[in-house]
């Protein structure tokens, strides 16, 4: 089993581009870099080869309207005290997308391998937490 935390803004996978020369580029790369960066120590020695359960929590920041005004500026509103699910942007897919393309050719062999994925986009410090498993 692999586990780690990513600190900071979870990222999203951006969709390839054409460039005005008619060349296509992908402008997740220095995103994709910057994340494989920090998660390197993790790697193993060799990828995961079976089946894999990938589990990823994505914690965002909560909009500025959720919280009170003044003196109690840090204070959430009653409204917004129960709501722990992060429903705006970015899309979950695309999150997901993004740590699939990175762990795939140094953690596991093949993103196809994934067969049990749990997601999640809730409220709370900035951050990623990532669990694979291989499952045979």
């Amino acid at each position: 089993m692999i586990s780690f935390t990513i600190p900071g803004k979870p990222k999203a996978l951006k969709r390839h581009r054409v460039s005005k020369n008619g060349g296509m580029y992908d402008p997740s790369s220095a995103d994709k870099k910057e994340i494989w960066l920090q998660i390197a120590k993790y790697r193993p020695e060799l990828p995961l080869a079976g089946d894999i359960y990938l589990k990823l929590m994505f914690y965002m920041p909560r909009p500025k309207h959720h919280y009170k005004t003044g003196k109690y500026k840090h204070l959430l509103k009653d409204s917004y005290k129960g709501v722990i699910y992060h429903s705006l942007r970015p899309d979950l897919d695309n999150l997901v997308k993004m740590i699939a393309d990175v762990i795939q050719p140094h953690m596991i062999c093949d993103d196809s391998q994934i067969c049990v994925l749990q997601a999640e986009k809730n409220y709370g410090t900035e951050r990623t937490e990532v669990t694979i498993e291989e499952i045979s």
